[in-house]
């Protein structure tokens, strides 16, 4: 059977990223660390160059690649949150020791990887039958850089979206 996983490229620091990355998301865990058989451009016998590990039930690969890389923003690790305090923990955490905060719920996290944390009442939200919910919904969201849930519900009942 084929698999698909996703690869995330890091200088040297694949393993300390997977490591935060399933401590954060829960049915997550580290399922495989190929460390290199001998000296590497990278780095050195016995230091990972390949970690395969689950975040959230999907597949991913981590890869020691020996150098920097811009992950840019044409793909991003997307994790629905139950509420608003998942997404704060997560947020608080991903931003930590060098993460940015972007815009809309996006974020990339120490290495630079891009994120968006929304909360799972957003899409629904958004999907609301009445155009004019859905509308204020999205501009309220525009308006925010972490998603707050409770302005998003204030906007949607027709309130002002801000605390």
């Amino acid at each position: 059977m084929t698999s698909v996983s996703t690869c995330l490229w890091f200088d040297k620091d694949a393993e300390a990223a997977v490591r935060l990355y399933v401590s954060l998301v829960p049915d997550s865990r580290i399922d495989h660390i190929q460390r290199a058989p001998g000296p590497w451009p990278g780095g050195e016998t016995g230091e990972p160059i390949l970690i395969v590990f689950t975040l959230g039930g999907q597949s991913f690969q981590a890869l020691n690649g020996g150098m920097s890389v811009d992950y840019g923003t044409a793909a991003s690790i997307s994790v629905s949150c139950r509420d608003q305090a998942e997404v704060d923990r997560l947020w608080s955490a991903l931003t930590a020791e060098g993460g940015a905060e972007i815009a809309c719920g996006w974020l990339r996290d120490r290495w630079g990887v891009p994120w968006q944390i929304v909360p799972e009442r957003l899409p629904r939200l958004l999907a609301d039958r009445d155009p004019n919910v859905a509308a204020r919904v999205f501009t309220a969201m525009q308006g925010m850089v972490k998603l707050d849930v409770a302005a998003l519900e204030r906007a949607a009942a027709g309130g002002e979206p801000t605390p």
